[in-house]
């Protein structure tokens, strides 16, 4: 029983909450948003680009490029709208 007074003392564990107001909250949902759909939008513009290159010779493969080139526009047009919608879900909830 070789037990010194530090190993035997417990530390005290503090919780601090992430999100201390309904504003941050919603700022973290911005912020996930955003990153999400960022994130999606970068890899459809990886993948169009990719089948644009590979493919150039298939009109198909070129068309489905194509339809991700425009999907990846709609998803980086959804991120930077990701703000708006906080603010409307802030002012139907009541945050300040």
């Amino acid at each position: 029983m070789l037990l010194t007074s530090s190993a035997a003392r417990a530390e005290t564990v503090q919780i601090v909450a992430l999100a201390q107001t309904i504003n941050d909250v919603f700022t973290n949902i911005r912020n996930w948003i955003m990153g999400i759909l960022a994130g999606v939008a970068l890899i459809l513009f990886t993948i169009a680009g990719l089948r644009y290159l590979l493919f150039s010779g298939d009109p198909s493969e070129v068309e489905k490029a194509k339809g991700a080139f425009k999907a990846g526009c709609v998803g980086f047009g959804l991120a930077a709208l990701a703000p708006l919608v906080v603010e409307i879900l802030k002012g139907i909830v009541g945050g300040v």
